[in-house]
């Protein structure tokens, strides 16, 4: 190869790559732009929780702030040991009812309500497992709450099963309202919903085939997800039959409109907003005492008498699981279930 080769050669060789400014070298305008961009995904994340969601975390961000102020606390001294005080402080708190104390669920809802805040509308810097001592703590007081005898809260929603669904759909009066809270409840029921999966859902949302309903649960703050709901083989507690009645009579054309809307007081005629999360369950309660049953149903009894009814049909977990939307080895979920299964699967069968 000549000279005159090597010189070709050589000039037809790429320029190397500029080497990159490392973080740590960043001008005062590149953070600052840069900062300004993590905020807005932030923002853009959060403003996208559902507003149930949004609007647990701005009360467990309130209980927090009147921790504080009580404790004088730092406002964003968010660590694990001010974590702790603020279980020993909850508590020591009134419940959602006179006469009674926060249940200890609800405790730890405020302690991630807390992190999240602190970490995603206020940028706080938090280290690694910062709840856990916390939690441990809760732990401990749960422990004696048991021992003592002490009740906590509400407790757990009664289900609501199917001989409920039979009283309570004969219960409901032959107008506008009745065939609506037939058809909310049965429904409610079928896809084993939370009450802001289902105020949430439009006409659109539950698509007839001729096997049933697809219901499309959109929005959800755990997991979206399409439920089948076939035909019932009684046609009083058919959830499909149920909501075509209810369509037709509201007269429920416009797609994007809400599938349950609120009824006028006064003169029970359909208005354009819809019912919320909250007013779902209690159309669910005010259900139950129409027909006369001696239980208080909430918001989340058909989600649980859901549960149980299958279970007692001999459903498998995952299959439960798919249809309301729990995770496949849900701890909460295998409650439910264990109630059941403790007089199926019992040591003393066969026994005595």
């Amino acid at each position: 190869m000549t000279n005159a080769d090597l010189s070709v050669s050589s000039s037809s060789t790429p320029p190397a790559a500029p080497t990159p400014v490392r973080p740590e070298e960043f001008d005062e305008q590149t953070r600052a732009a840069l900062g300004a961009l993590d905020h807005r995904a932030v923002r853009v994340v959060a403003d996208g929780r559902p507003e149930r969601t949004r609007s647990g975390y701005a009360q467990d961000w309130k209980s927090w702030t009147k921790f504080c102020e009580q404790s004088g606390v730092p406002l964003l001294a968010v660590t694990s040991g001010t974590l702790t005080a603020f279980v020993e402080w909850l508590w020591t708190q009134p419940g959602w009812k006179a006469g009674t104390s926060l249940a200890p669920s609800t405790i730890d809802r405020r302690i991630s309500g807390t992190v999240v805040s602190a970490r995603q509308e206020h940028a706080v810097k938090l280290e690694e497992g910062v709840a856990r001592l916390a939690r441990n703590r809760l732990a401990q007081l749960v422990k004696e709450m048991e021992k003592s005898a002490e009740k906590r809260g509400r407790g757990q929603a009664a289900p609501l099963l199917v001989d409920h669904l039979v009283a309570i759909s004969a219960a409901c009066p032959d107008n506008l309202r009745g065939i609506r809270d037939r058809a909310l409840v049965l429904m409610h029921f079928a896809v084993a919903g939370r009450e802001h999966e289902l105020a949430a859902n439009r006409v659109r949302d539950y698509a007839l085939t001729s096997a049933g309903i697809q219901a499309d649960l959109r929005v959800s703050k755990v997991r979206p997800r399409v439920v089948p709901v076939p035909y019932g083989t009684r046609p009083s507690i058919c959830p499909v039959r149920a909501w075509t009645a209810w369509k037709e009579a509201a007269e429920l054309t416009d797609p994007d409109a809400p599938a349950w809307p609120r009824l006028h007081s006064r003169w029970n005629t359909v208005m354009e907003s819809g019912l919320q999360p909250e007013s779902v369950g209690d159309v669910i309660t005010r259900a139950g005492a129409r027909a006369g049953i001696q239980i208080r149903f909430t918001g989340h009894s058909p989600r649980r008498g859901l549960a149980t009814s299958s279970r007692m049909k001999g459903h498998d977990q995952i299959v439960i699981a798919k249809q309301g939307g729990w995770a496949p080895h849900s701890k909460v979920l295998a409650g439910y279930l264990e109630v059941v299964d403790q007089w199926e699967d019992n040591a003393l069968l066969g026994v005595l």
